[in-house]
């Protein structure tokens, strides 16, 4: 069952109960995404770590490597 099916199914059920209609597939996506960011952010500041910046800066060691010693 696909998550669009489920949500006709549930959105029926309520409203055959008379309750409220549950929110669409995706309504509270950047709300999750957000949070998931700032407990990321806070969990490394208490770690003692940057809180941000680290992923920027760790793409950029990969593209753009520093110089290599020559033996």
């Amino acid at each position: 069952m696909s998550i669009t099916q489920q949500y006709a199914l549930d959105t029926y059920r309520a409203r055959q109960l008379g309750e409220p209609a549950p929110p669409a597939p995706g309504a509270h996506d950047r709300q999750v995404v957000r949070g998931l960011r700032d407990r990321r952010r806070f969990r490394a500041v208490l770690a003692g770590r940057p809180a941000r910046g680290r992923i920027r800066t760790a793409l950029g060691r990969l593209t753009h490597p520093g110089p290599r010693s020559i033996r």
